[in-house]
């Protein structure tokens, strides 16, 4: 680094006392200039300040003598006040003055170890203080070899200057100047030639021309230099005229890039997002696109290339959907509507949990083979007086209590045919089935159906050969009945338990029920009854001052009142536990049947019943399955296709005969709605508008006068409001309690909806022999009746060569001037056809008329 010394005008600084006890100086300063090199061999000179510190302390006789490094060195080795304050503290500590008071030696304790904290940050900040001076003194360092690099390139450059210097064009003669030399450019006598006077920049053509790789020229003497190193607030406030700033080529280059790239990015197609697009079962065009990210017009294009015609509001299916999502490149994740229900029921039992349970046994059988009569004898009950007609048209269940104290879970199910549903869900929740088979009767429809579902069951069954006090009483032809449905009883070699009884003696009853307990000792029955309730609905109705109460039989776990549930549809939390004999319980456990208070409405007989961990959960789920349902509906009374209607349209539209059901319980309604639609055929059928558990209301009524509907009512009737209403619209309520009657009044509603049955009558045949014209009634032919007779008003067909040429109706039929009724055979009479005149002598004319008959389904 090159150096100039200061001028003798510079002022010196004044003295100034910067410790306490010492007098120093402030740093003297000798200033110097400093060439730095740019890029593109641009330079500039900067101002360098060089400073040097002088200490002076007091000395011997007072005066201030300049501070060496050995004096230093020396001062150093005695101890700082930080190290005097702590050995007082240590000793102020370790002996306590006698004379000093408790407060005074406090106050000096904390003086001293303020003392102390004072001089630890003074450490700290010399410390500090030499850091950077280390750090300043690598960077002047780093310059300073810099600046030599610098310097050997100017010099290895200036002989490559000299040289091209004396390349130029010599004198013609000593001591004769040539007039096109400027005398700037020669040199003197006794001094080197100097370099030609170049620009002070290059030009950017000069620079293009530059080969890549190519080193770049050294800097020239005189010109300014790049800075280097550090720029001090002197150099930028008082700034400097010679540094080179950024040329206006340079700014348009870089604007030309930044433009190139922008245009660059703009041409380039945006990069695509893959997103995770949700897909239900179900879903709008519209909302699959947004999901998407993408236009609906897209979408829909998209759509037409896969052959699909759909709307921006049209729903498609998931598949559709799937297809989609992978055409614009996107992950899909499809979901079911149905995962709200993942959870709702527990985990499997673990074997170590479970316990014993009682088993739950159903009475199957044909009607009137004793059933009910059967189970009251075991319960010691009489339900079948009080079934309506002495059927059984509900299902029922019942725990009963064994003298030795095991428990059996009957459930009795109706044998009319119109119950098969009915007795299939109560095939389904049961654990052994016990087939009863009149003795007198032998095997019937019901009873096949019977052991049909027994079968599909797959449950153990033990016959009861019923009736056996009756002296027509054939067991045997019981058993060889059972032969032919696979059902071999053990007294011919197979495993079927048969037990002869009397429910009306009560015979043989304690050898069915050790029969039952020895069967389901050995199906091993088993249920935890330490956790949440879960069962079956096994009927469901609505009650005044009740409201809609389920039957439930408990299958796992146990159910107490205060339970959220979810039965169906419906959902609800119990307020009421009643047992089959009428009393409130707290809770009922496995294999228990209970009647269930607290619901939001009527759920469907063979629903499952579930307790649910909260009521927000309970009423998702419920709301689901009301939307499924809804769907469905939509889906099974959606019209046909095209065709379909069209063929209706030739054939004529099937006759409906509307209906209003209301039942006491779900189980008879479905077997009412069931049985009604058995019964209809292609021209008449019966269409359930409503169906529904409860009484008769107003609703009801409103729907039937819209509809010109029936309303029926089983075991239920309407209220005042509702009679009065159906009573001034002139609607037809009936009631019914024996499903027999209600059937076959609606098969006679429809038999007389039929359209009857024509047949056609021959009467007589009359030949025509002359044609007269008459000016009022047209042409009229004279005629022979030839077989037969001739009525007024009969149907008639013209035969022309055995050919019928026209088929219709007599206009006048007259013997002489006369009208007559009729004209036998071997007359002669006058004829006139409706409509028609084209008659020749010699056509023969065919006499009949049609008879309708009413026809029965």
């Amino acid at each position: 680094m090159s150096e100039t010394t200061t001028s003798k005008d510079d002022k010196k600084k004044p003295l100034k006392l910067n410790r306490p006890g010492r007098l120093e100086l402030r740093k003297t300063v000798e200033t110097g200039q400093v060439r730095q090199s740019f890029s593109h061999g641009r330079s500039k000179t900067v101002m360098v300040e060089v400073k040097r510190k002088r200490t002076f302390a007091p000395g011997e006789g007072g005066r201030m003598t300049e501070v060496t490094v050995e004096a230093a060195s020396q001062e150093s080795a005695q101890p700082t006040p930080a190290e005097l304050a702590e050995a007082a503290f240590s000793a102020l500590e370790a002996e306590p003055a006698a004379n000093l008071t408790d407060a005074e030696r406090a106050a000096r304790l904390q003086a001293l170890k303020t003392a102390k904290q004072e001089e630890d940050q003074r450490k700290k900040e010399e410390e500090l203080e030499a850091e950077r001076r280390a750090e300043e003194e690598a960077e002047s360092a780093a310059e300073a070899k810099e600046e030599a690099r610098r310097r050997s390139e100017d010099e290895e450059a200036e002989p490559a200057a000299q040289g091209a210097t004396e390349q130029a064009p010599a004198p013609a003669a000593p001591g004769v100047v040539d007039p096109t030399v400027a005398p700037a450019a020669m040199p003197e006598p006794g001094k080197p030639a100097q370099r030609a006077a170049q620009p002070e920049e290059e030009g950017d053509a000069a620079k293009s021309r530059r080969k890549p790789g190519a080193p770049r020229p050294a800097a020239r003497r005189g010109e300014p230099r790049r800075r280097r190193g550090k720029l001090t607030i002197a150099q930028a406030l008082e700034g400097d005229e010679r540094e080179r700033v950024r040329s206006l080529a340079s700014v348009r280059r870089q604007r030309e890039r930044l433009r190139a790239l922008q245009e660059k990015q703009a041409h380039q197609p945006p990069q695509r997002v893959i997103r995770e697009v949700v897909v239900p079962e179900a879903i709008t065009v519209q909302e699959l696109a947004n999901r998407m990210a993408e236009r609906g017009g897209e979408v829909i294009k998209a759509l037409m290339k896969m052959g699909v015609m759909a709307t921006i509001n049209q729903t498609i299916d998931a598949d559709t959907a799937e297809l989609l999502v992978e055409e614009f490149g996107h992950r899909i994740k499809r979901v079911s509507a149905a995962d709200i229900e993942l959870g709702l029921k527990g985990d499997p039992d673990v074997e170590t949990e479970k316990a014993p349970r009682p088993p739950v046994v159903t009475i199957m059988g044909h009607v009137d083979h004793g059933k009910t009569s059967l189970l009251d004898t075991l319960r010691e009950t009489d339900v079948a007086a009080h079934e309506a007609g002495g059927i059984t048209q509900h299902i029922g269940a019942y725990q009963v209590q064994l003298h030795g104290g095991a428990k059996i879970t009957f459930i009795d199910t109706p044998g009319h045919a119109a119950f098969t549903e009915m007795r299939l869900r109560g095939a389904n929740v049961t654990d052994i089935v016990v087939l009863v088979v009149a003795a007198d009767d032998g095997i019937k429809e019901q009873t096949v159906e019977a052991i049909n579902h027994a079968k599909a069951a797959k449950v153990p069954i033990i016959v009861a050969i019923n009736k056996i006090d009756k002296p027509e009483a054939d067991p045997d032809r019981v058993k060889q009945g059972l032969l032919q449905h696979d059902l071999v009883v053990e007294d011919m070699g197979g495993e079927i338990l048969a037990v002869p009884v009397s429910a009306k003696e009560n015979l043989n009853l304690d050898k069915l029920e050790e029969t039952i307990l020895l069967q389901a000792e050995l199906l091993e029955l088993k249920a935890n009854a330490n956790r949440p309730a879960e069962g079956v609905v096994i009927e469901a109705k609505v009650e005044r001052g009740r409201g809609s109460v389920a039957t439930v039989l408990v299958q796992r776990g146990t159910l107490n009142v205060g339970d959220v549930f979810v039965a169906g549809s419906e959902s609800g939390r119990v307020r009421a536990l009643v047992n089959d004999r009428g009393e409130n319980v707290e809770s009922a456990g496995p294999s228990v049947p209970v009647e269930v208070l607290g619901l939001t409405g009527t759920p469907v007989a063979g629903d499952e019943f579930v307790v649910a961990e909260n009521e927000a959960r309970a009423r998702e789920v419920a709301e689901f399955r009301i939307h499924t349902k809804r769907e469905s509906d939509i889906a099974a009374r959606a019209r046909g296709s095209l065709e379909q209607m069209l063929s209706r349209i030739q054939e004529g539209e099937a006759k409906e005969l509307p209906i209003v059901v209301k039942s006491d319980v779900h189980g008879t309604l479905e077997a009412i709605v069931g049985s009604l639609e058995k019964i209809g055929t292609d021209e008449v059928k019966v269409r359930v508008l409503h169906a529904a558990v409860g009484g008769i209301n107003e609703s009801d009524v409103t729907l039937a006068g819209t509809t010109e509907a029936l309303i029926i009512g089983f075991n239920v009737r309407a209220n005042p409001q509702a009679r009065e209403l159906a009573r001034r619209d002139a609607i037809d309520i009936r009631y019914y309690s024996i499903i027999y009657n209600l059937v076959d009044e609606i098969k006679g509603i429809l038999s007389g909806m039929l359209a009857p049955q024509r047949l056609e009558k021959f009467l007589g045949y009359a030949e025509i022999r002359e044609v007269f014209s008459v000016s009022k009634s047209g042409k009229v032919a004279g005629c022979m009746v030839t077989d037969g007779l001739v009525k007024r008003g009969a149907k008639v067909r013209l035969l022309r060569d055995n050919v019928v040429v026209h088929d219709g109706a007599l206009k006048t039929l007259r013997r002489f001037k006369d009208e007559v009724r009729e004209v036998k055979e071997s007359y002669e009479c006058g004829m006139a056809f409706e409509n028609y005149q084209d008659i020749q002598t010699g056509d023969q004319i065919e006499c009949y008329e049609v008879e309708e008959i009413a026809r029965s389904l």
